[in-house]
């Protein structure tokens, strides 16, 4: 075996991937003008997942002799073609929406960390009052609310800043505890 082919085997790869990368890397750019913004914002699961998706197949098309740019581009455009489908159903369908996403979890309510749901996200302590610092909060107490929204960050509300009734909560929000 020559140990020099696992660097280097010829130009012709080379030359196809120079080609490949400009033209997948322009054309994901335009496909997701195309999708709109929800393709690049904070992501969800399903988002993530599609994002994910996205870069492997990019990959794949500009690295992979097996796959032709053409190819990587028709799967990239079905995948965002899927998902704006799904997402338009999303917008015009609360059952989508559950199927699809994950709910807010409500994580600290009047004060009062809701352990129960901290634990059903796989998180601790530690980490909310992460959040409740970003927000210059320094003790619980002074919460309102936090929220684990379904991008993964936190929603923090000030008790100055709000009296948030549980009721409003209530319908959005697993494990908000009835007043």
């Amino acid at each position: 075996m020559d140990i020099s082919a696992i660097f280097h085997d010829g130009w012709k790869d080379y030359v196809r991937i120079g080609l490949a990368a400009p033209v997948i890397y322009l054309t994901i750019i335009a496909f997701i003008r195309l999708a709109g913004k929800r393709s690049t914002s904070q992501m969800n699961n399903f988002d993530w997942v599609v994002t994910v998706a996205l870069g492997s197949i990019a990959g794949a098309g500009i690295t992979s002799n097996s796959v032709t740019a053409l190819e990587a581009l028709f799967a990239i455009g079905i995948l965002l073609a899927i998902q704006w489908a799904l997402t338009w159903l999303m917008a015009r369908s609360e059952r989508a929406e559950q199927a699809v996403k994950s709910s807010p979890r409500l994580l600290v309510f009047r004060g009062e960390y809701l352990d129960d749901a901290i634990l059903a996200e796989r998180l601790t302590r530690s980490e909310v009052r992460s959040a409740l610092r970003e927000q210059g909060i320094t003790q619980v107490s002074d919460a309102e609310a936090v929220v684990l929204e379904t991008d993964a960050s936190f929603s923090v509300i000030a008790k100055p800043d709000a009296d948030v009734s549980a009721d409003h909560l209530a319908g959005a929000i697993v494990g908000v505890p009835r007043s």
